[in-house]
């Protein structure tokens, strides 16, 4: 792996300390900023683009949102990734609306994080499995008339089982259509939605309205 920089942002300072102390056992992370509010950091990013940001979302002076937002505003290339705690389901919509690649919990252990780093840096997007498996339970399809996008509506029923966590075989029993069918709508969702995993399926099917997380 190349050698990368990456950005903390957290108004924590003892959060910030030790996050920094587990990133430094990775080798290829040549460089550790550390910054405590979405003012700061959008201030750092005049003279530095990080190649991997860890984005607390309540922060003081600017949340991590819509720091989050602002930023990407100016550099869409910036890989976020949320700093999570457990119950904060309500911010996840708005930071996937925000542009952030994934989240994370904050106690996350030293081989969470490098999965987290490798699989944005990668291009895919990352949920912590825990936070997954609650947001999973949390999804359901919006109440109000599908948006337009470029989806059938047969695709976007097989996404909405996806999201809801279910495999391929189980979608298949409840539509009533073949393994293989499910197969090749999953192959047809991650190419139209130019995602590479099923955390990049359910943010695209929140950021465009075909589900909600309650």
């Amino acid at each position: 792996m190349e050698k990368i920089e990456v950005l903390v942002v957290d108004d924590h300072k003892i959060f910030r300390e030790g996050l920094k102390l587990l990133l430094s056992n990775f080798p290829y992370i040549e460089k550790i900023i550390d910054v405590s509010d979405g003012e700061e950091f959008l201030e750092t990013l005049k003279t530095t683009k990080p190649h991997i940001i860890f984005m607390d979302i309540d922060m003081p002076k600017l949340d991590g949102i819509s720091a989050t937002r602002k930023a990407l505003e100016n550099f869409p290339e910036l890989n976020i990734i949320g700093l999570s705690m457990y119950g904060e389901e309500d911010y996840y919509t708005r930071m996937i609306d925000a542009g952030a690649k994934g989240f994370i919990l904050k106690n996350s252990g030293i081989a969470e994080i490098e999965s987290a780093i490798q699989q944005v840096t990668a291009g895919n997007n990352y949920f912590s499995p825990e936070i997954l498996t609650d947001l999973l339970k949390s999804i359901h399809r919006k109440k109000q008339p599908r948006i337009c996008t470029e989806l059938t509506e047969r695709e976007e029923e097989v996404l909405y089982q996806i999201c809801k966590g279910l495999s391929n075989h189980e979608i298949a029993d409840i539509l009533h259509i073949s393994k293989r069918t499910v197969d090749k709508h999953r192959e047809n969702l991650l190419l139209k939605t130019a995602s590479k995993n099923t955390a990049g399926l359910v943010m695209y099917a929140i950021k465009n309205g075909i589900v909600e997380v309650e």
